[in-house]
C-alpha cells in the first residue's frame, strides 16, 4: 500500500537509482497520475522530466475499464476485450478521433510551444501511477520503440501480475513494485488516490 503518487515515486527512485545513464536518460511520465511518480524520480536523480500523452479507450459506462489507448495518431485495441463486449467499429472509431484530438490538445497545454524531446539512442524510462490492463502503457512503449531508444524500462508501483507479463514483452526491462494477487483498481492501493490537476503536471515540468 503506497500512502499517495509522491511516496510510490520516492519508493520506485530507490529502485531505479543504478539504472539511469547520466546525460543520456530521459524520464517520460502518462499524464495525469504518472506524473506526480515520474516528478519524484526525476527529482532523486537530479533531473528534469517530460510527458508522453496516451489516453485509455474505455468501456461505455464503464471508464476504468480500458479497451484500448490512443496517441499521436496512432491506436492499440485490446482485440479481446472489444470481442468480448461486442462494440461496433463505428463507435471505435469514434472514441478514437475523438481522443486523439484530446492527445493534441494536452500536449499543447502541458507542453506549449517547447520543441519536442528525441528519445534515439537514449535510455528511456516511462513511468505511470499504475497499471490495471496495461493498454496505455503498451500503446507508449510502441509509440516510444519506433524512434529508437537504446533501452525502454516501465516502472510502475503496482499492477497484476498478468499485465506484467504484457509488459515486458513490450519493454526491455519492468520495475513493479507491488504485483498483488487481488486487483479491482489501482486507487485501491493508494491511501490517497486523489485524482491530479492539469495545473499539477504544469507544475511538475517547470
Amino acid at each position: 500500500m503506497f500512502r499517495n503518487r509522491t511516496h510510490a515515486g520516492q519508493l520506485l527512485a530507490k529502485k531505479l537509482f543504478l539504472l539511469k545513464e547520466p546525460g543520456n536518460t530521459l524520464i517520460l511520465g502518462i499524464p495525469r497520475g504518472g506524473v506526480k511518480v515520474a516528478y519524484e524520480v526525476a527529482k532523486e536523480f537530479g533531473m528534469k522530466m517530460d510527458v508522453l500523452v496516451v489516453r485509455k479507450l474505455g468501456y461505455p459506462n464503464n471508464e476504468e475499464l480500458a479497451i484500448g489507448a490512443v496517441g499521436a495518431g496512432e491506436a492499440y485495441l485490446n482485440d479481446q476485450l472489444i470481442r468480448e463486449t461486442g462494440l461496433s467499429r463505428t463507435f471505435l472509431d469514434t472514441k478514437i478521433r475523438m481522443k486523439q484530438e484530446e492527445v493534441r490538445r494536452r500536449y499543447e497545454l502541458f507542453r506549449g510551444k517547447r520543441t519536442m524531446y528525441s528519445v534515439t539512442g537514449k535510455t528511456v524510462i516511462m513511468i505511470d501511477d499504475g497499471a490495471a490492463t496495461g493498454s496505455t502503457l503498451i500503446l507508449a512503449l510502441r509509440l516510444l520503440r519506433k524512434q529508437g531508444p537504446k533501452r525502454l524500462i516501465v516502472a510502475i508501483p503496482v499492477a497484476p501480475a498478468e499485465t506484467v507479463k504484457k509488459l515486458e514483452r513490450e519493454a526491455d526491462l519492468v520495475i513493479c513494485l507491488e504485483q498483488p494477487t487481488l486487483f479491482s483498481a489501482i486507487g485501491q492501493f493508494y491511501d490517497d488516490f486523489t485524482q491530479v490537476e492539469d495545473y499539477m503536471v504544469k507544475e511538475c515540468l517547470k
